[in-house]
């Protein structure tokens, strides 16, 4: 497997996973990955429905901590352990994602969109009454909303995770429908010297290509974009490192050459 870093995990301590980290980490182990990041998600002022209460996502960073650092020291001889966050942007939300992300000195920050005007496009009701693509539009849109308001992150997660819950999910869906919202989401980052990542939870769900689509990892790799990190977004054990060695033959079909990884939020390149 040419990529041995897992850098988007979740465990019992994001609100969507009940999987203890210890289980996560000994399957790492299991799959030969010399390094695993967490990054617990952190989804302020998250609407409240019927899977939980809008705190749902509201991250008890000090637990988290504590777990991992003892976890770390148990494997360290095994595998590296790194402390990341998944930091749910809105713009209302600025100031205190700032601060947040300041109480920890945390290896990795991603940054992601979950909401969108007041509502997560998981939910059917995000897509009622309008054409699949103006709901994938404004989603789009408010991702550089987010990018013009909030720039303390290292990459930008799952760019179209709009496209795995829509009526229609990928059907119809390419970089070139939505470029002009795309290159200017793409321009921003590069401009910003921040990354992107590609999200192999998309493969597992079905879809034809990770997250992003290859064409927008085409388009910023073209646009001058080199740091991408590897995600499987894996919620439970036999999701880590799904679909790895696909996630490289296409990284190099895009013109990459490395992927990126991060260590107290700077990067390290590795040859696919």
């Amino acid at each position: 497997m040419p990529i041995t870093a897992d850098f988007h995990l979740h465990s019992s301590f994001s609100g969507d996973s009940d999987t203890p980290m210890e289980e996560m980490i000994l399957r790492g182990i299991e799959l030969g990955l010399t390094q695993m990041c967490f990054t617990e998600h952190n989804d302020l002022d998250y609407p409240a429905g019927e899977d939980g209460p809008s705190d749902i996502f509201e991250l008890n960073a000090d637990a988290y901590l504590y777990e991992l650092l003892k976890l770390r020291e148990k494997y360290a001889d095994r595998i590296e352990i790194l402390f990341g966050v998944e930091l749910g942007l809105q713009p209302h939300l600025t100031r205190q994602n700032a601060a947040f992300v300041k109480e920890h000195d945390y290896d990795f920050v991603i940054a992601s969109s979950h909401v969108c005007h007041g509502q997560d496009p998981y939910y059917p009701s995000f897509y009622e009454g309008r054409a699949q693509e103006a709901a994938y539009r404004e989603y789009f849109e408010s991702i550089l909303e987010n990018l013009r308001s909030y720039s303390n992150f290292d990459v930008y997660g799952h760019l179209d995770y709009v496209v795995r819950y829509g009526p229609d999910r990928d059907e119809g869906y390419s970089y070139e429908v939505y470029r002009d919202i795309f290159d200017k989401i793409l321009h921003r980052l590069i401009d910003i010297e921040k990354g992107i990542e590609l999200n192999t939870a998309g493969l597992a769900k079905g879809l034809r290509e990770p997250n992003p689509c290859i064409g927008v990892l085409k388009r910023y790799r073209e646009l001058g974009g080199e740091i991408v990190t590897i995600g499987s977004d894996a919620h439970r054990p036999a999701q880590i490192a799904y679909a790895f060695d696909r996630a490289a033959e296409i990284l190099k079909d895009c013109g990459f050459r490395y992927y990126a990884t991060f260590a107290k939020r700077s990067p390290s390149f590795h040859k696919l």
